[in-house]
């Protein structure tokens, strides 16, 4: 196997195409060179420089050789940078899992925060709900989850990213819209409600059964994602118990009203990861999420 010295002192030749000034930029004698190269033809198998005593031309093979060599040289040069980066962990890979409500308000701007503090990382995202990334977390498969409580402690660390208010999404122009003031249990009765699904959106199921008294058999949709609610409500067919975050959506036709009794920021969103993990630029990225004003 040809050596990276070997590789150096072909890309001059072939710059200067002339022995002698290739010799004199490498800071060596014309013979040794000339020995380099010719041990270089020897280990690629294909002569690469046609040359007598007026000229040097490089050949079709020695043409292929250069651009591939020029490749592996700057690869060489870079690797020795690149590891330090990395094991500082502002060069690699971070793999976030995050919910498709989470989505709507913190990703974004949280992803804009990792690009300016870290640019040399790169950001694998999936969509999923806390339930797989704590499976993935546990697999190794995800480095960082945007998930909802509760967190098992034993095996995760974890870091309030956003706490919101829940609200009521009704029609616009809706009889609960005109109320001018927040809603009570009272005001919901017999009215057609829009649920979250209690499998496959837990978190928000047991808030809303939890903080409300949910007549069930006023609920005429259950569903899974936040969007899908909204919209719904915004076609007239109920009215749905959602985060603040979802105005962000923007969809017209619908109301976003207080819930009365129900605390402020009782809808949480957390980072969370392993223990135990090793990747730098997880460390990296979770002080970013820590620094005062993210």
């Amino acid at each position: 196997m040809f050596t990276l010295d070997q590789a150096r002192s072909f890309i001059t030749v072939a710059e200067e195409l002339h022995f002698g000034r290739a010799a004199q930029r490498l800071n060596m004698t014309q013979p040794p060179l000339s020995r380099q190269i010719q041990k270089l033809e020897r280990e690629v198998g294909v002569e690469l420089l046609e040359r007598d005593k007026r000229k040097v031309v490089l050949t079709a093979g020695g043409r292929a050789f250069l651009e591939e060599a020029r490749k592996l040289v700057s690869a060489a040069d870079r690797a020795p940078h690149t590891a330090r980066r990395m094991a500082r962990g502002s060069a690699g890979i971070i793999r976030i899992g995050f919910t498709a409500a989470s989505g709507y308000s913190l990703l974004g701007p949280m992803l804009q925060e990792i690009a300016e503090a870290l640019p040399g990382v790169e950001v694998e995202l999936q969509e999923l709900v806390t339930g797989e990334q704590i499976q993935a977390l546990s697999r190794g498969d995800l480095d960082l989850g945007l998930a909802r409580p509760p967190i098992d402690t034993e095996r995760f660390d974890s870091h309030l990213l956003l706490s919101e208010d829940l609200r009521l999404a009704v029609p616009a122009g809706h009889s609960l819209d005109a109320l001018n003031r927040p809603v009570t249990a009272a005001d919901l009765r017999d009215t057609p409600l829009i649920m979250h699904s209690p499998t496959k959106a837990r978190y928000f199921y047991d808030l809303a059964v939890r903080l409300l008294p949910i007549e069930h058999h006023n609920v005429i949709h259950t569903v899974s994602q936040i969007l899908t609610m909204v919209a719904l409500v915004a076609a007239g067919r109920g009215v749905a118990v959602v985060p603040e975050s979802a105005r962000v959506l923007q969809l017209d036709g619908v109301s976003y009203l207080p819930l009365a009794e129900v605390a402020s920021d009782v809808v949480q969103l957390h980072a969370i990861w392993n223990r135990d993990a090793a990747n730098p630029a997880l460390a990296r990225v979770l002080e970013v999420l820590h620094a005062p004003g993210s």
